[in-house]
């Protein structure tokens, strides 16, 4: 894992890891749970994260413009959460009211040798992979 890694989830830690308060969105307190138990499973922990839209994103590296083959994240007003992706134009996978089940969902389709995360942009990650996997 890289400095740049833990970084960005301290970042998201510190912001959306707190303890709900009351004044706040009422989808900081699932959006807090999820963090937290994403940073718990040492497969996402070293995916570079990204927040949007009261989603969780993760990325196989470090810099704009990031990777969009990991499924990502959402919270739902009700309190429960959905996964989706990799893409934005893919089908919702699921519907569940456990931050570990779709935490789950997203380990099961990492794509292969997925991580650690690697510095660097979408473009320059896959230039490295193709000259890797030429060799």
């Amino acid at each position: 894992m890289t400095n740049t890694v833990d970084a960005a989830w301290h970042d998201i830690l510190t912001t959306y890891g707190e303890p709900f308060r009351p004044d706040e969105s009422p989808l900081l307190e699932p959006f807090a749970k999820l963090v937290r138990v994403a940073h718990a499973e040492p497969l996402l922990r070293q995916l570079s994260p990204w927040t949007g839209m009261w989603e969780l994103h993760f990325s196989r590296c470090t810099e704009m413009d990031y990777t969009w083959d990991i499924p990502y994240i959402g919270t739902l007003r009700d309190g429960r959460y959905y996964v989706e992706g990799p893409h934005r134009s893919s089908p919702r996978i699921a519907k569940t009211d456990s931050a570990q089940a779709a935490v789950a969902m997203v380990i099961d389709r990492l794509p292969p040798r997925c991580g650690p995360a690697f510095i660097g942009n979408s473009g320059e990650l896959a230039a490295y992979e193709k000259a890797r996997d030429s060799k």
